[in-house]
């Protein structure tokens, strides 16, 4: 019956379990089961039951209504009598569309079937009178009496709210009570005697506030849908926010017809106004006059922006400030109070947070709970959360006004610093926790207290008042929050701060030094920061580890250090290693070991460390403990997946970077998910030809790195699309990007170990034709390796520069024999047999054109055959290739 009533639109699963269950906590399965059950008793017939993916169910079949006295204990009842004659009514015809609510007209259509008394709440604006209108028209056939906002009604006598009542008895009418919120306490008491006097009568009611009469049903009008920063826009249209802007603009303006990025602005502007149908209207009507790039730029002060309603608008729907004025007003002057004070806080809040800034000696706690509860049975604070535990917000449009209110209380300062210190509080004891629980726990408790904290932090350092003391201790307590949502560049700026000031201050702080010079010698690495002021943060912060006998944060130096030292990366991973006490440590001292190992070119070395640490290694087990202490989560299988592909084993080598980024995804940490595809999975792609596994794993990084501002890892990306372009497309087109990619690539900090995209891209330009400027790259190259320690790239950079002297000289040359001669072997000696191959590949062409077959097929096919594995990839199929050639 309620999929029927709903003569069409879809019925929220919500709906339909509260219809059919009311009072009773119900599993969604239950329903599920239901839905089956009915299909199947509808047989051939079960179509006409639809799920709406996301939504609910639809009932898509024709519906025919029964004759009079048909069963309708559970519904509206039937329509009236006479089909062609529509009962009376005085609701307005719609003139315009209502925009984005056809789930809530469905919803509370069945909320009235079931309840004779249902009230539609929400904050001023949120389109309570426009539902509640369009309700009515939709329902109108089913109350032979007609639907009414205003009855008529001769009285005869007193006009007491018994006298209505009984006049009214007997009825079958919708009587529609639109805005009680100024006449609640008689709003209600009518209700209740109009609802005794007679079974027929029904009630819809629109107010900011609950009527609190027996029997009510009570519908929250939320916010129109919109879209949050990472829809796509092509998903905009689905949104009402943004269906209402745009036809509320196109009406002030038929030709306004927005390109992307003022559509997005346009979702931006309806985020900022919360979703409220009037902020939005009043928003569109103003885009003719000033564009939407003026409106978006002009919001911050909205109440003089947002004004000229309709003409005939009731005067509180004129303009946005008088939405707020009217509630306001209506408020007691202890709910005033505890509402300007609530406009400090920057996002959700809990209630202890709530008592905590909000309380003072004149106000006891008992009053600020009260009234709080009270503003939100008013409107003007909302809820978030399950159910379990109450969290609580204003919506920006509220905050804005109620910030005003606050600034002219004179309170702001006093506020500001309550708030500030409460935060720094919260963020110590979340410091404390931090190793101690697990990562999803943790975030789940603190990550909403992000726009808090940037609150707090703004107040403290501000030059008219503030506290840099609480700054100072709440920015060094908050690196945890900033590392976990990866906020590098913001975690750096509020880290450079918080040391200025404490320099400022003239303080002895150690502890709360180091803390912050290790975060930032972390956040300047990540950002791509000058590495002297990089060994600069790191080596304070040792130097203060180790006078405060902080075994913990002298572990977190050495790895610093350890990141982007060029020579002697294994005594500090040897020195890690012997100070290590922990489990998870000695694994990080083994993988540190093991890279070191790989990045000196001793593959032997290397996979045996790394696949010890491996064998130990408990996936997820220590993963936040090494993300917080090393804003990295070190798997060892990061760098064996190139000793593998190094050592000849590609298959091994690609699977193992595969597994690498699904244990990053699942993690949720970008740093790590970007360095697992830039160090390993994406270069492991190109080398073994998989060019379609590489975009993919490309367009990852890219869109990661770039959405949290990690502009290193970006660098690396379009790095690695420069390399993945070239070898599929026109060179010549592509150079101007090869050189970019080149460029960034070389001022990246050497812990990224970026020369394993130098020969890529040294060997494009090559084949572009630009051998010079290639060889003078690689000699640069070369010489980078030598001064950084890379000798495992050493071998493939004098190969790649045999290439470049042929393709310059176009004939043979002793040079470029002698570059592919010392290639092998050091790629020999390394046990890297993969550049072993392309050493040996490239010297038995060169020796295969200058007719010495026999001598390049006794070079070329042995290091083939020491292959197991991998004969589909690139350098293995070319190899063979040139082999059939040679026999």
């Amino acid at each position: 019956m309620a999929l029927i009533e709903a003569r069409g639109a879809v019925v929220s699963k919500n709906a339909l379990m509260a219809r059919v269950w009311p009072g009773r906590v119900v599993e969604e399965n239950n329903l599920q089961s239901h839905i089956s059950a009915l299909r199947a008793a509808l047989g051939r017939d079960r179509e006409v039951i639809r799920t709406v993916s996301g939504r609910g169910y639809q009932f898509v079949g024709e519906i025919l209504a029964l004759p009079e006295g048909g069963d309708d204990r559970a519904s509206l009842g039937p329509k009236a009598a006479d089909p062609g004659a529509l009962p009376p009514t005085n609701v307005p015809e719609p003139v315009s569309e209502l925009i984005g609510r056809e789930d809530e007209l469905a919803e509370v259509v069945n909320l009235m079937g079931a309840h004779r008394l249902v009230t539609l709440t929400g904050a001023g604006g949120i389109g309570k009178t426009r539902l509640a209108v369009a309700l009515a028209r939709e329902l109108r056939p089913h109350f032979a009496d007609g639907v009414a906002a205003a009855v008529g009604l001769e009285l005869g006598g007193e006009a007491s709210v018994q006298n209505v009542a009984q006049r009214l008895a007997g009825r079958r009418l919708l009587l529609v009570l639109d805005t009680c919120e100024h006449v609640i306490e008689i709003a209600a008491s009518m209700a209740e005697a109009a609802l005794g006097a007679g079974p027929e009568l029904r009630i819809l009611a629109t107010s900011r506030e609950l009527l609190k009469a027996e029997g009510e049903w009570v519908y929250p009008v939320s916010p129109l849908a919109v879209p949050t920063a990472e829809v796509e826009q092509g998903d905009f249209v689905e949104y009402g926010a943004i269906r209402l802007f745009l036809e509320r603009a196109r009406a002030a303006n038929p030709r306004f017809a927005p390109d992307r990025p003022l559509v997005e602005l346009i979702a931006a502007i309806c985020r900022r106004l919360d979703g409220i149908p009037l902020a939005i209207e009043l928003a569109a009507a103003r885009a003719s006059a000033l564009g939407v790039e003026g409106i978006a730029a002009r919001l911050d002060d909205r109440f003089h922006l947002l004004t000229g309603g309709k003409r005939t608008a009731l005067p509180r729907h004129q303009t946005l400030r008088a939405t707020l004025d009217w509630s306001y007003e209506l408020l007691t002057e202890p709910e005033r109070v505890i509402l300007r004070r609530l406009a400090v806080f920057a996002g959700p809040f809990s209630l202890e947070a709530a008592t905590a800034v909000a309380a003072d000696p004149e106000t006891e706690l008992a009053s600020v709970v009260e009234n709080l509860a009270s503003l939100v049975m008013k409107s003007l604070v909302t809820t978030e959360g399950d159910g379990a535990v109450a969290r609580y917000r204003l919506l920006d449009t509220t905050r804005a006004y109620a910030s005003e209110k606050l600034d002219e209380s004179g309170q702001r300062d006093s506020l500001g610093g309550r708030h500030a210190e409460y935060y720094r509080d919260v963020f110590e004891r979340a410091e404390t926790e931090v190793l101690a629980r697990p990562a999803s726990e943790w975030l789940a408790d603190y990550a909403p207290e992000i726009d808090n904290l940037r609150s707090a932090l703004d107040w403290a350092f501000s030059p008219h008042g503030g506290d840099v003391s609480v700054g100072i201790a709440l920015t060094a307590a908050a690196v945890p929050l900033w590392v976990y949502l990866s906020l590098v560049d913001e975690c750096r700026r509020r880290v450079e701060r918080a040391l200025t000031a404490l320099v400022a201050a003239a303080r002895s702080d150690a502890c709360l030094e180091m803390k912050l010079q290790a975060a930032l010698g972390e956040s300047l690495r990540q950002v791509g920061g000058a590495v002297t002021e990089m060994e600069s943060a790191w080596t304070r912060t040792l130097e203060l580890a180790k006078g405060t006998g902080n075994v913990d944060y002298e572990l977190r130096a050495l790895v610093g250090l350890w990141m982007f030292r060029d020579q002697g990366s294994l005594a500090l991973a040897r020195q890690f290693a012997a100070g290590a006490k922990t489990p998870a440590d000695r694994l990080i001292g083994d993988q540190m070991i093991g890279h070191s190992y790989f990045i000196q070119g001793n593959q032997s070395s290397a996979r045996r460390h790394l696949e010890r640490a491996i064998a130990n290694h408990v996936p997820g087990a220590f993963a936040g403990s090494a993300i917080i202490r090393f804003q990295l989560d070190h798997d060892p299988m990061r760098s064996l997946a190139r000793v593998l592909w190094l050592q000849g084993l590609p298959e091994q080598a690609m699977c193992m970077a595969e597994r690498l980024v699904e244990r990053a995804k699942a993690q949720d940490h970008a740093y790590s998910l970007c360095s697992s595809l830039a160090l390993a999975a994406c270069p492991i792609a190109l080398w073994t030809g998989n060019f379609h596994l590489a975009e993919q794993y490309i367009e990852v990084l890219h869109e990661t790195s770039n959405r949290y501002a990690l502009t290193l890892w970006h660098a690396l990306g379009r790095a690695h699309r420069g390399v993945l372009l070239t070898k599929r497309g026109n060179l010549r087109a592509e150079l101007p990007q090869l050189r970019a990619a080149f460029e960034e690539c070389w001022v990246v900090p050497a812990g990224y170990r970026v020369l394993m995209i130098v020969p890529q891209l040294l060997e494009a330009l090559g084949r572009a034709g630009q051998t010079s400027e290639g060889l003078v790259r690689v000699n640069e190259a070369i010489q980078r390796a030598e001064r950084t320690a890379e000798g495992w790239i050493f071998a493939e950079l004098l190969r790649v520069k045999g290439e470049l002297l042929l393709q310059q000289e176009m004939r043979a040359s002793p040079e470029a024999e002698e570059c592919f001669q010392q290639a092998g072997e050091i790629a020999r000696e390394q046990g890297a047999l993969a550049w072993e191959l392309r050493a040996a590949t490239s010297l038995a062409r060169l020796w295969h054109g200058q007719n010495r077959r026999s001598e390049a097929l006794a070079l070329l096919q042995p290091v083939y055959d020491r292959f197991t594995e991998g004969f589909d990839t690139a350098d293995l199929k070319a190899a063979k290739v040139l082999l059939d050639t040679l026999l």
